[in-house]
């Protein structure tokens, strides 16, 4: 139907009418006169129009938190899963109320349904309701207008098809299915499970919901499965039935309020490892070949929920706390409510786990449950307020369990990862204009937003603002936010006005750029001068806090500026005399930082700074920038034996770049071998290994014997590729048959390129093999070395892994193999029919980011 605005119309007559009447009264001066004014008006309202259609274009593209029009209280769902079909077989019912208007029309998200039944329930009765479904959602009409006051129950049977329409997904969410069956045919080599994924706006495809953020609910789920198979969700589980036809159905309760898309399941045969933290269950759930990995993977989380709990002076808030790694997983993890979803790549066995280093993801995870879980984000807008706080929580995690060095680096890290986008785009941190809610998921989210709230806890201090979240989270438990309440719970606490901080770094675009220098020529009296150089057409002129810092007799100290203009000078008066002032010591301002400091001001840096990050920069410049200065050997010498790891590791990096190094430092090969011996840290050990190997690789062949069987696989893998490549020793084929067993990548890299320097058919079901037992990340390294090694052989094999590297590349779940895998087939691209197979493949891939690196590849080969 086509709705005709009759009283615009008439309106519109009436002044055209009007507009010709007054015109016949014209003379014909005021005729030539008006010609130019019009010409001249008619530029001005072209002008204007288009400002108008930007403006309009604004208001429709706005993304704005969702109306309420009905509050979801609870929703109980009783659930049978259809593995040949991929289908969900579900019963809904749902407690709802009218928000605040009166109600007529109940409109649910549930995507690619077939909606069998719709029903209310008012006591016993069901009364069959009339409803409209297009697919995405269903408007249920109820038989009254009800009202705020009013509760209704309505039931919902239906079926779930959640692979129909599930599209692309994004680079953080690479799918939108929010159930997955996971190897439904139940073929051999891999388990068969079923796990959900609902951020941002997916679990609608599994069950009937307000799918958005600012909804909260309590739940019940019941889950029928074959009696083999465990089931977690979110809550506690209150009961299990045996059924007669060899199936068993789990009730799950959630009495606390959630999000809708906190909601998970997880089906399949997993080992539960059960741990705890006072009285919570802390339970982690694997494979039964990883259940001792897990102890030593998930082993540090009873630690930091109580620390987390300290931290932030509320108590862990919910029933339990469940970890379970599940196959393909469409994301790093996922912070369900009580029950946080891993991939694979956190399936360790016990030897794996000894180089474990999860625990970053494993608190970013944790801290959701506190910020996005116990208090959440209104919309996707402010998505910064879920995962800002979950970035920052690994630095509070490894400032307190491995020291602040630690935490620095890492920070640091994260910093560069933005910057680095920040090349491409720079949006504000709370932005409503987006195409998709998951483009949301990025570094300014993620790892601006950390650095954001890492800067202002240095200004505040660790009481104001450890005691302001403790008051955001108590304030605000149980419900969403936006980024205005948490600015208000800073100034509620402090008494400050915090206006200016949160309007430049959350709402707003951009970055500082600064230019500063130190004037040492009035050592008692130092000048330093800072300057912005950012674009000040796109990005604030920044109000920045920065610290300064020095040493004088041993002791640090350090004194904070506040930056104000786009250029100031500051002043430092000392008692005694200065020749080394840091700007930012510690590396905590998000800024590109510019200043012209040379060798001997590094050479301080490092010899003098207690910072291990101040220490790693000075390192860094001095070997990459200074390499031929006699003084950067005594530097490596003493960065060897660094307290910091990461400038140990860094030091064996360069010297392994700089091989002509290596004769001139007096005991090197004694401490490398100390190093390789009994470094705390695996990594260390294994570039020193690596060096050893490249010094003198007969002398230390009984060594690299030795430490091929060293508990560590970074030791063990790097040891065996270091013997394996001496051509001189006899035995090389025996030791690798010792090693082909493994399932480990270090392992198997070492041996691949071992076999990849001699091709012979001899090791083609070698390589099968593994390629087919292999996973995750795992499998994106192998693939390289498959496709080198039957990229030099000829005839069947060949041909067989070309149809392998075709199908991962154009069929495999994760993005990165895809390409990994694409990449791979122009080792054969001149065999024939490759290139039509790889135009393919590019043709029907539907992830943006994989079809741009296959184009990259492919364009010498496209017309």
């Amino acid at each position: 139907m086509k709705w005709y605005n009759y009283k615009a119309s008439l309106v519109f007559i009436f002044l055209v009418a009007w507009s010709c009447q007054t015109a016949k009264v014209s003379t014909d001066q005021q005729q030539e006169s008006n010609s130019e004014y019009t010409q001249d008006t008619s530029l001005v309202d072209l002008k204007k129009n288009e400002r108008v259609k930007k403006l309009e274009a604004k208001i429709a593209e706005y993304r704005g938190t969702r109306t309420r029009d009905f509050d979801l209280l609870h929703t109980s769902l009783d659930l049978r899963f259809d593995y040949e079909n991929e289908w969900v077989n579900g019963e809904a019912v749902l407690t709802v109320k009218p928000y605040f208007f009166p109600q007529k029309v109940l409109t649910l998200d549930a995507k690619d349904f077939e909606i069998h039944n719709i029903s209310m329930l008012v006591e016993e009765n069901q009364d069959d309701l009339n409803f409209r479904y297009d697919m995405k959602k269903v408007s249920v009409y109820l038989p009254k207008e009800f009202h705020s006051s009013d509760t209704l129950r309505v039931k919902i049977k239906y079926t779930a098809m959640p692979n129909e329409n599930s599209g692309t997904g994004s680079a953080a969410i690479t799918d939108r299915k929010g159930l997955y069956f996971i190897n439904a045919d139940k073929a051999e080599n891999k388990p068969t499970q079923i796990w959900t994924q609902g951020e941002t706006e997916h679990n609608s495809k599994w069950f009937p919901t307000f799918d958005t953020p600012n909804e909260r609910a309590t739940q019940d789920i019941k889950l029928t499965v074959e009696e083999k198979y465990r089931t977690i969700s979110n809550g506690k589980l209150i009961s299990q039935t045996t059924n007669e036809d060899g199936t068993r159905t789990d009730h799950w309760e959630m009495d606390l309020p959630h999000a809708p898309y906190l909601a998970a399941v997880v089906v399949g045969e997993f080992s539960e490892i059960e741990d705890s933290w006072e009285d919570i269950q802390v339970n982690y759930y694997v494979e039964e070949k990883f259940a001792e990995g897990a102890k030593i993977v998930f082993g540090n989380t009873p630690e930091m929920i109580g620390f987390f709990s300290d931290l932030l002076g509320v108590r862990y808030p919910w029933q339990k706390y469940d970890q379970v790694v599940v196959r393909d997983f469409v994301s790093g993890a996922m912070e369900n409510t009580t029950i946080s979803v891993f991939m694979e790549e956190l399936n360790l066995d016990e030897r794996e786990a000894i180089d474990s280093e999860w625990d970053g993801i494993i608190a970013h995870e944790l801290f959701h449950q506190w910020f996005g879980n116990y208090v959440t984000n209104e919309s996707w807008s402010n998505l910064t307020l879920n995962e800002a706080f979950a970035n920052y929580s690994e630095y509070l995690w490894y400032d307190y369990k491995l020291g602040r060095d630690e935490a620095d680096l890492h920070h640091v890290s994260e910093m560069e990862q933005y910057l680095s986008e920040a090349q491409r785009k720079q949006v504000d941190l709370i932005r409503f204009y987006y195409d998709d809610p998951e483009d949301m998921f990025d570094s300014h989210s993620y790892a601006k937003g950390g650095r954001i709230l890492h800067m202002l806890r240095n200004h505040l201090g660790d009481k104001a603002f450890f005691g302001s979240l403790t008051h955001y989270l108590k304030k605000h438990a149980f419900q969403s936010v936006e980024v205005h309440d948490l600015r208000l719970a800073f100034e509620e606490v402090t008494g400050m006005d915090l206006n200016w901080y949160f309007n430049q770094w959350f709402l707003d675009s951009g970055h500082p750029v600064l230019e500063y220098e130190v004037d040492y020529s009035q050592p008692e009296n130092l000048l330093i001068t800072v300057a912005q150089r950012q674009d000040f057409e796109n990005t604030p002129l920044y109000r920045l806090p920065f610290k300064v810092s020095w040493y004088a007799e041993g002791e640090r100290l350090e004194k904070e500026f506040v930056l104000e203009k786009e250029w100031q000078q500051f002043a430092l008066e000392n008692p005694s005399p200065l020749d080394l002032l840091f700007i930012d010591e510690e590396k905590v301002l998000l800024a590109e930082m510019k200043s012209y400091r040379g060798f001997e001001h590094f050479l301080k840096q490092f010899e003098k700074s207690q910072k291990g990050v101040a220490r790693y920069e000075a390192l860094d410049s001095l070997t990459s920038d200074y390499s031929s200065a006699p003084e950067v050997l005594g530097i490596i010498e003493k960065a060897l034996k660094d307290e910091f790891w990461a400038i140990r590791e860094m030091a064996l990096m360069k010297m392994a770049q700089n091989p002509e190094w290596i004769g001139n430092i007096n005991g090197l090969e004694e401490l490398l071998f100390e190093i390789a011996e009994s470094d705390n840290k695996n990594t260390v050990r294994l570039g020193a290994i690596e060096l050893l190997g490249q010094i003198d690789s007969e002398k230390y062949s009984p060594a690299f014997l030795r430490w091929m069987n060293d508990p560590s696989y970074y030791v063990a893998g790097t040891a065996l590729q270091v013997y394996l490549e001496n051509e001189n020793n006899p035995n090389r084929s025996e030791i690798a048959g010792r090693f082909k067993d493994s399932g480990n990548i270090r392992i198997l890299v070492a041996l691949a390129d071992y076999f990849i320097a001699d091709p012979n058919t001899e090791q083609a079901p070698w390589f099968h093999r593994k390629l087919e037992g292999l996973s995750g990340q795992s499998l994106y390294y192998f693939i390289g070395y498959y496709g080198d090694y039957f990229s030099k052989l000829q005839g069947e094999d060949s041909i067989a892994a070309i149809d392998k590297l075709e199908s991962l590349a154009g069929t495999h779940r994760a993005s990165y193999v895809r390409i990994a895998a694409f990449m791979a087939l122009f080792g054969f691209i001149d065999e024939e029919g490759v290139v039509d197979r790889a135009k393919a493949i590019f043709e029907s891939e539907e992830d943006q980011m994989a079809k741009e690196y296959m184009e990259f590849f492919l364009s010498p080969y496209l017309e």
